[in-house]
């Protein structure tokens, strides 16, 4: 049964024009069901997850304080889609627990980068090392996602960005473009950002009120037109993190029922249809993650 449903699931998504790393993993007993879980992808934002554990990490440990102010310069970016200071025009002073709210559940991108400024991708990937969890790689600030060929063209002419970041890719995950090539960009699979979802919901080396934070700022998430639809109920929630760029969209999330029952789910996709806006792209990859999370429940 679950194979039958895997195979249709990938027809569907190639169907529509998408490629596609999911897993789905029951966090009580452990069952899990994806598909291709172990394909590497560049995260885009959801890179801001481990980001956010280890700002407070270190804010436990006393080496950073929540309180702090901090001159933030604007980032002053007009094309659509960056969020909160990346499209302020002016200088702001923002605390620096309030910047994690920013770059976390709004998805800000300057507010990340200034919490990079502090903790550096480097020692991002260190920390999650000493968790015990392998597979993420974070290399790059946020600022450089804004640097792509969709800023070089006219608002009209956005879909030549999407042409070129899906025709040049090369052998081996590579990519012409290095926010896009795996080997370069901040990259993980769906099964490594499935192992941060359950070291934060469940006992892990990651302390008790470091993982209660990221929770908390993942349920405050304001992006939900992707997977939320589709996990979000009065009788669910839904904290999750949303990741998108050029022709990558993604989401990382835990749908927690009132029956007790705990799923973590993470969409990886890639996408081979040159348009900024795909709707139906959105409700088929949160179709193929709910037919998942399903198959697990039910099983």
């Amino acid at each position: 049964m679950a194979e039958a449903l895997v195979r249709d699931l990938r027809a569907e998504l190639d169907e529509g024009g998408l490629r596609g790393s999911f897993l789905v993993r029951d966090l009580r007993s452990g069952a899990e069901l994806g598909i291709d879980p172990d394909r590497e992808y560049p995260m885009a934002s959801l890179v801001k997850v481990p980001l956010a554990a280890a700002t407070l990490e270190r804010i436990r440990r006393g080496e950073l304080d929540a309180a702090t102010q901090l001159e933030v310069a604007p980032g002053r970016v007009t094309t659509p889609g960056p969020t909160g200071l990346t499209r302020f025009r002016h200088p702001a002073r923002i605390a620096l627990g309030d910047l994690l709210y920013l770059s976390t559940s709004l998805s800000d991108g300057t507010a990340a980068d200034v919490l990079f400024g502090l903790t550096p991708p480097a020692e991002v990937t260190r920390m999650l090392g000493e968790w015990g969890l392998g597979g993420i790689a974070v290399r790059h600030l946020l600022r450089d996602l804004v640097e792509t060929p969709a800023e070089r063209f006219d608002p009209g002419e956005a879909d030549l960005a999407h042409a070129l970041a899906i025709g040049a890719s090369t052998a081996g995950r590579g990519h012409r473009l290095p926010q896009l090539d795996v080997t370069r960009a901040n990259s993980a699979s769906a099964r490594a950002l499935l192992s941060l979802l359950q070291a934060l919901w469940t006992p892990s080396k990651i302390d008790p009120s470091v993982a209660g934070g990221v929770r908390e700022l993942m349920a405050n998430n304001l992006i939900r037109h992707r997977l939320t639809p589709d996990f979000a109920s009065d009788a669910a929630r839904w904290s999750s993190k949303t990741g998108t760029l050029l022709n990558l969209r993604h989401e990382m999330g835990v749908v927690e029922h009132a029956d007790g029952g705990v799923f973590a789910v993470v969409a990886l996709t890639e996408s081979r249809v040159p348009a900024v806006l795909q709707p139906e792209a959105e409700i088929l990859m949160a179709r193929v993650a709910r037919a998942l999370r399903d198959e697990v429940r039910g099983g």
